[in-house]
């Protein structure tokens, strides 16, 4: 057992799972989240560690911490590469492999010597950054953390100087922060070489073009084929809230953006149809034809005989007033089907987080659109949990927070992959939260570990969640594997789904006879109206904050 400081710039997806992790092998830890090198020298005056890892730190740390203890960076590149944009210039470059690399800190960043290191295969076509953090880089990361973790105890380890250990990528090197002048592109040019360039950006912090007659910051972008007779830049459709952009020899489309504004101002990442129809792009929103079907298809539906996959993907996991609306009538039109069960899947990179804070933001009445849109997954979660004509089995494939966890909890079975991370509370944002959680939280959990689960306020890993029986199992890790056990799984459902159904219609009515679904979500609802109108918790305020990064 060691005992660990953690230094984080954030505690994002990465630090939980690290956190996690050490905890679940039987290290001591102690995260601190740090803005500048002041907090750096605050956070290790304790002195109550033996070992400091930096999992996710946009600060330099100070010669005075890592001289005087072993401090361990975890660097989002392979063996050699150097600087603060290495997923970028990965991406960008087309890298078929990448890697992290654990090393130790020195005066000159990311020239340490190393402790570990872990490569993976890069998609093609790109994924976007913030998928290729939180999926494959997230995985390696954490395995260099225990990793360092062991070798901390180990009294004859000795880290290797990176001179000395050999590349498993050829072209790494010191490269320097990627700019927008780097990622610049022209639509005249090929179709791939755009998306791969906003892919590169993703997340953060977007590439910077014109489209329409401005200027905005373009996100999430998908290659379709070509239409004949549109000059490049010019956007030729829109399906639900992206627009399609001729290209050379195909079209793009852009999923969301982020208006162009000057430094005294801000401006939300929101939907690219929201951006364009707020701002004078020279663009008649109302005007483009609607694509009946398109790469950008972020709620999908297939049927393997009895079973139905019912499949939805919204960027960053935040589900708006409409995406809600159009989930809801793809989940009534699943259930109307003749099959017997219904598999609930996320996307690869979160299952949900909740109501869209952006899109909230950026509301002419943050508060009213705060209410719509509460509304709006609570029917979704309705729909769900009084689904009595097919066993539902909700599948969490990556993490979830906020009424992104509760939202499948309704579900007769619910399942996960092991090293997600699920963040049961809302308290954070100045929520009392809804998603019908205070009926289905407990009678999964328990009263006493509902109370602590959203008065605590802390993540969950999959194993944990499991022995309170917020899951009712756990899957394999790979993608590909975890695919086949969850079809091995619906199809196993099938042999028993009559009795489950039989169980569950009881147990509604059972229930609904003590206290009717619609009683509990009153009650939440008239929580909720104190937070969000009331304001009574500052759910403006850290909205604010959370949406602009403060």
């Amino acid at each position: 057992m060691r005992r660990i400081l953690l230094l984080a710039s954030g505690n994002n997806g990465l630090t939980q799972r690290a956190d996690l992790a050490l905890r679940a092998a039987g290290h001591k830890v102690r995260l601190a989240v740090v803005a500048d090198e002041s907090d750096i020298v605050r956070a290790v005056a304790p002195a109550d560690f033996e070992v400091v890892i930096c999992p996710f730190l946009k600060t330099r740390i100070p010669s005075s911490v890592w001289k005087a203890w072993p401090t361990v960076v975890i660097h989002p590149g392979a063996v050699g590469d150097r600087g603060p944009s290495s997923l970028d210039w990965a991406i960008a470059d087309g890298e078929p492999l990448w890697g992290v690399t654990a090393l130790s800190a020195v005066e000159e960043m990311d020239a340490g010597p190393i402790w570990a290191t872990r490569t993976f295969p890069m998609s093609e076509p790109p994924a976007r950054k913030s998928a290729v953090y939180n999926g494959p880089v997230a995985d390696a990361a954490v395995e260099c953390v225990l990793e360092v973790a062991e070798k901390a105890g180990d009294p004859v380890f000795l880290p290797v100087p990176a001179e000395q250990y050999p590349k498993a990528v050829p072209s790494t090197r010191l490269r320097p922060a990627m700019s927008q002048t780097d990622r610049a592109f022209r639509w005249d040019s090929p179709g791939p070489d755009i998306v791969r360039s906003i892919a590169a950006a993703d997340g953060f912090p977007g590439v910077l073009a014109n489209i329409g007659s401005r200027a905005a910051y373009l996100y999430d972008a998908r290659l379709d084929g070509p239409v004949a007779g549109a000059p490049p830049g010019t956007i030729v459709a829109r399906r639900h809230e992206a627009v399609r952009v001729a290209a050379r020899d195909s079209t793009v489309w852009i999923g969301h953006m982020r208006a162009k504004t000057e430094r005294t101002a801000r401006a939300c990442k929101l939907p690219a149809l929201q951006t364009l129809a707020r701002g004078d792009y020279g663009v008649d929103v109302a005007a483009l034809p609607e694509a009946t079907c398109s790469p950008y298809s972020d709620i999908r539906y297939r049927r393997e005989g009895d079973i139905g996959y019912l499949t939805f993907d919204f960027y960053n996991g935040a589900m708006s007033t409409r995406q809600c609306g159009r989930l809801l009538s793809a989940l009534r039109e699943a259930t109307t089907q003749d099959t017997k069960v219904l598999v609930l899947r996320g996307g690869p990179e979160f299952f949900s987080n909740g109501i869209h804070l952006n899109v909230i933001e950026a509301a002419d009445q943050p508060a009213l659109e705060a209410w719509l849109n509460i509304a709006a997954i609570n029917a979704v979660c309705r729909a769900i949990l009084t689904t009595t004509g097919q066993v539902v089995i909700a599948a969490f494939e990556a993490n979830a927070g906020a009424g992104g966890v509760m939202l499948p909890l309704g579900a007769d079975v619910v399942v996960a992959r092991p090293g997600i991370v699920l963040n049961p509370h809302y308290a954070t944002m100045g929520l009392s939260g809804s998603e019908l959680h205070t009926y289905t939280l407990p009678r999964r959990v328990g009263d006493a570990t509902a109370r602590r689960l959203t008065t605590d306020c802390g993540p969950i890993d999959a194993e944990t969640a499991l022995a309170i029986g917020l899951l009712d199992r756990i899957g394999p890790a790979g993608k590909a594997d975890f695919d086949l056990w969850l079809a091995d799984l619906a199809r196993a459902e099938l042999e028993t789904h009559e009795q489950t159904l039989d169980t569950k219609r009881k147990t509604l009515a059972a229930d609904g006879a003590f206290k009717p679904l619609s009683a509990y979500e009153a009650e939440e609802l008239e929580a909720m109206a104190f937070d969000m109108f009331a304001d009574r918790h500052g759910f403006a305020h850290k909205r604010h904050r959370f949406v602009f990064k403060l």
